[in-house]
């Protein structure tokens, strides 16, 4: 169980990463939950919104996998890896987001 904390995250990483490739591959709106869709404003050109936010979702799982990585040698540095990166990510990501109509 000494890296429990690694292969969880690193499996999590994973899975958002899978999902951005489905939603890179496919370009399908539907392929967001309802919750987003109804939030927000149907854009203008679906594929371009898709290809973005694939961009985006992949751009985000770096995050957990940066504090995987962190976690095979120290489990504080993991954490802290884990907070900046993902305030650093989101960030980054929003002004990805902010250009697709």
């Amino acid at each position: 169980m000494e890296y429990g904390y690694s292969v969880l995250m690193g499996i999590f990483s994973a899975m958002i990463l899978l999902y951005a490739g489905f939603a890179a591959i496919f370009k399908d709106y539907r392929i967001l939950p309802l919750r987003v869709r109804v939030s927000v404003a149907k854009p203008k050109n679906e594929k371009k919104y898709m290809t973005q936010f694939a961009k985006t979702l992949a751009l985000v799982a770096l995050s957990p996998a940066l504090s995987a990585l962190a976690g095979l040698w120290n489990m504080a540095a993991a954490l802290i890896v884990l907070i900046v990166s993902a305030v650093f990510f989101i960030w980054l990501g929003s002004r990805f987001m902010k250009n697709v109509e």
